[in-house]
């Protein structure tokens, strides 16, 4: 079961990968941003994964800090996203 739970780990990773290449060439702020997202959740998914087949409670812990760095970030992102955009509409 661990080798399956770490090839499931590989995948995320790789999944991740393309996320990267993806970050680097997103055409908007949005499309990056939904990109950092899938990031996030791959790693969070792979660390997750790691832990449970190798028992290591830390790699669980840090799964979820990332889980909890990650939600912010987004949040920032669209506060300040319909900041500038309310800011934009006013000055027409």
């Amino acid at each position: 079961m661990a080798d399956f739970l770490l090839a499931a780990a590989t995948f995320a990773v790789a999944t991740v990968a393309v996320a990267l290449i993806r970050i680097l060439r997103g055409p908007g702020d949005a499309e990056r941003m939904m990109a950092a997202q899938l990031l996030g959740t791959g790693g969070v998914g792979a660390l997750l994964l790691y832990g449970a087949a190798s028992g290591e409670g830390s790699a669980i812990d840090v799964a979820l800090t990332l889980a909890l760095l990650a939600a912010f970030a987004a949040v920032a992102f669209f506060m300040s996203a319909s900041r500038d955009g309310d800011a934009g509409a006013g000055r027409e």
